[in-house]
């Protein structure tokens, strides 16, 4: 009896040691979490890539790729907006004397109406896109912490973002940045650099 007992133990000890090898060989799928996109943090500014769209004063739909190739100046305004209107005339001249590497492009956070009553008297030489969340969207891609008006946004031809400007813009921010995207453009800087040489701004 006490022999048939010791058999049967052993005959289990073996049994489960068996099934214990084998589940061991047995790959475990493990779920492995989607990455996750980090934020941009406050005041860090993150590669842009836009693909936003947002309607011209006549109402049609317009991509902002269109204009790749060239270093663009986004400058959102509003008709109530005092400094805004201030610098019309100077991003028209910009326009005026940069127009082949550079292409300023209005963005009105302002009702699509007074947008257009407005352009009858600025009579501008560039683009002007129209919207409201929308617009004040694409602005916060920049990561900046305080969006406030103006607001110019300033990105390279690639559509890689270098900096951004909060407030009024002068003549001398505009030369500025033509010589440092310049620069960029003859390889004598590279983004890095070109990030660093606008922090004033």
């Amino acid at each position: 009896m006490q022999r048939s007992f010791l058999v049967f133990g052993i005959a289990f000890i073996a049994l489960m040691a068996g099934a214990l090898f084998y589940a061991a060989r047995i790959p475990v799928q493990i779920p492995v979490p989607e990455p996750v996109a980090e934020p941009v943090a406050a005041g860090a500014f993150a590669p842009f890539y836009p693909s936003f769209k947002l309607t011209d004063m006549d109402g049609v739909e317009r991509d902002f790729s269109v204009w790749q190739g060239k270093h663009r100046l986004l400058n959102f305004w509003a008709t109530w907006c005092a400094p805004c209107r201030r610098e019309i005339p100077l991003l028209k001249a910009f326009q005026d004397e940069h127009g082949e590497t550079f292409q300023i492009i209005g963005i009105a956070v302002d009702f699509p109406e007074q947008v257009t009553a407005y352009a009858e008297t600025a009579e501008f030489n560039y683009p002007i896109l129209v919207g409201q969340d929308d617009a004040m969207a694409v602005a916060e891609t920049s990561g900046v912490d305080f969006i406030g008006m103006p607001f110019t946004m300033i990105v390279a031809a690639d559509g890689e973002l270098i900096n951004t400007h909060v407030g009024e813009i002068m003549d001398t921010h505009l030369e500025h940045i033509a010589k440092v995207l310049t620069m960029l453009d003859n390889g004598e800087i590279d983004k890095e650099s070109a990030r660093e040489a606008l922090n004033f701004l």
